[in-house]
């Protein structure tokens, strides 16, 4: 039972799970000071910066534990969500920059994080579809039931 969990710890796994603790806590850091410092200035780009900080904690920690039951579902949603909102928030931000006053995570597709934000979702669905729990325990029953 514990070695889905420990599967998921490996290779393009592990760097996923450390490219979105890491995008957490910048998020998280960049919305906090954003809040506490100037929210008045921008609340619609300081809120989303904040959303974007939740989305990336809850998928870390769904990617950590995606070979738990409802974990891996809480992953596809996630995930799933920060796709919408960064290719939302990105092309907003092109044809409606007046909405940004000042740029959040996801504004311009995650232009001041080296276009991550934009990528990072799509590496991350792939990486779920590839790795969906039961997927190699599935395999073997589907062939007997065909034999």
């Amino acid at each position: 039972m514990s070695s889905p969990a420990r599967t998921r710890m490996t290779g393009i796994g592990r760097v996923l799970v450390i490219v979105y603790a890491i995008m957490a806590l910048g998020a998280t850091g960049r919305s906090f000071v954003q809040i506490v410092e100037r929210f008045d200035e921008a609340p619609l780009a300081y809120t989303l910066s904040a959303v974007s900080a939740v989305v990336y904690i809850v998928a870390t920690l769904a990617l950590v534990f995606a070979g738990r039951p409802g974990w891996y579902v809480v992953a596809w949603v996630a995930i799933g969500f920060e796709l919408v909102g960064v290719l939302v928030v990105g092309t907003l931000s092109l044809v409606a920059p007046e909405l940004f006053a000042h740029d959040s995570v996801w504004s311009f597709f995650g232009r001041g994080y080296v276009f991550v934000p934009l990528v990072l979702p799509f590496l991350g669905l792939w990486w779920l579809a590839k790795h969906r729990p039961g997927a190699r325990q599935a395999a073997p029953d589907t062939a007997a039931v065909a034999s």
